[in-house]
């Protein structure tokens, strides 16, 4: 895929970047079919955040039915070959799904933060696959401060609709965020216009937020999440010590991802539930 090969560079140092009209329409069609198998069939994580509006502000993430539904995804597109190439390797894995949905009026801003507060995993070869189903304006996707996914790394926002810079930890294990939509002059700020079919693709530890929706806007998105052989078992505040690092065997109804909560920091983020994706070169 020279096309991501001549990103890569880029992809590290800025933690982020545009790939316009990478997906098909066939490609496109899958994704958002597994979307609505996901706004469909919502798992133990979905929830309803604080709109500060009149509209509707809903998540859903790591539903562990989703693992098996979103296999068309991962092995019929160019999904896998692109995020290989992006690593420099011949395989990768798919870590989770996240899908977001604004609509019927006003929503908030996606606060400012970073994903890997909220997840026990760290490395250099992680990437966020963002994909929308509406055209957006700059204004009203994704924004990234350039570089920032080289630190440093920042307790989690709570997504508290007073402050958004409240803390999810708050214990000062980590740095507080800084208040960026506020002194927005200051920061590397970069956005671009989105089309269905573009991708959007950037590191979880990058500094990013989301723009809000207007009356009569719908903002569907879907986040696809990936790791490849460098990814760490990294510790968040709160997760218990563990000296010993031994293998679990799956639980009913458990996403690999609650495992990795379990496991001892610096040890391989792996589990066999993860599905592993290979580069196809079609």
């Amino acid at each position: 895929m020279g096309l991501v090969n001549e990103h890569r560079e880029r992809y590290r140092r800025d933690g982020v970047i545009h790939l316009p009209g990478l997906l098909d329409d066939k490609a496109l069609n899958a994704a958002l079919a597994a979307y609505n198998w996901s706004i469909d069939n919502p798992g133990p994580g979905a929830s309803r955040l604080p709109s500060n509006g009149t509209g509707t502000f809903y998540q859903d993430l790591a539903n562990p039915a989703a693992l098996a539904q979103y296999a068309p995804l991962l092995r019929d597109t160019l999904l896998a070959d692109i995020v290989t190439d992006l690593f420099g390797q011949p395989r990768a894995w798919f870590m989770y799904e996240q899908v977001f949905l604004k609509e019927n009026g006003t929503t908030r801003r996606t606060p400012w933060h970073q994903d890997t507060p909220y997840l026990p995993v760290e490395g250099n070869d992680l990437a966020v696959f963002w994909i929308t189903f509406e055209p957006l304006a700059a204004g009203h996707a994704l924004e990234f401060v350039r570089g920032s996914h080289r630190g440093p790394l920042f307790d989690g926002s709570r997504f508290d609709p007073a402050d958004d810079t409240a803390p999810l930890y708050g214990n000062g294990e980590l740095p507080l965020l800084p208040d960026i939509e506020r002194g927005r002059g200051s920061w590397d700020i970069v956005a671009w216009d989105i089309e269905p079919g573009d991708v959007v693709v950037f590191h979880p530890s990058i500094l990013h937020g989301g723009g809000p929706t207007l009356p009569g806007m719908r903002r569907r998105t879907l986040s696809l999440r990936f790791f490849g052989e460098d990814a760490r078992v990294a510790r968040r505040p709160g997760m218990v010590a563990v000296e010993r690092d031994e293998p679990e065997l799956p639980r009913p109804g458990e996403h690999p991802l609650t495992r990795m909560r379990r496991r001892a920091p610096g040890s391989a983020f792996a589990d066999p539930a993860f599905p592993q994706v290979w580069a196809q070169q079609r």
